[in-house]
């Protein structure tokens, strides 16, 4: 599975964006699909994942961010309203077959990664 983010800018507090990630190479359709996130200076850290069994957010995205995923599109969405300058960070795309889980190194597939920067 190959997967390529998108949809990553430059927007003032309070704004919205929504990444993309497009998967090929094979159908995601029953995949596990998440976002992370890597702030400047920091660890890569859980944002959110869509599963057939539901979705998970952390707690510092919860009622701000959506996950949503579009099988016919292969294709999974991160709906960011209300941003904060804290959620300034490369967003990453990840896959995997098997159980949700935050734990970033449980997923197989990543894609490469898109900027996202807040400013005050």
């Amino acid at each position: 599975v190959q997967l390529q983010a998108s949809g990553g800018g430059l927007v003032q507090a309070g704004g919205s964006l929504r990444l993309s990630c497009a998967a090929s190479g094979r159908t995601i359709r029953m995949y596990v699909l998440a976002w992370f996130r890597q702030p400047p200076g920091k660890e890569r850290e859980f944002v959110a994942a869509i599963s057939w069994r539901g979705n998970n957010y952390a707690d510092s995205v919860k009622g701000r961010f959506t996950i949503s995923r579009d099988n016919a599109k292969n294709t999974v969405y991160l709906q960011m309203d209300s941003l904060k300058p804290e959620d300034t960070a490369v967003y990453f795309c990840a896959a995997d077959p098997d159980t949700l889980t935050t734990q970033s190194n449980q997923y197989n597939y990543w894609g490469q990664g898109t900027l996202v920067t807040v400013s005050s």
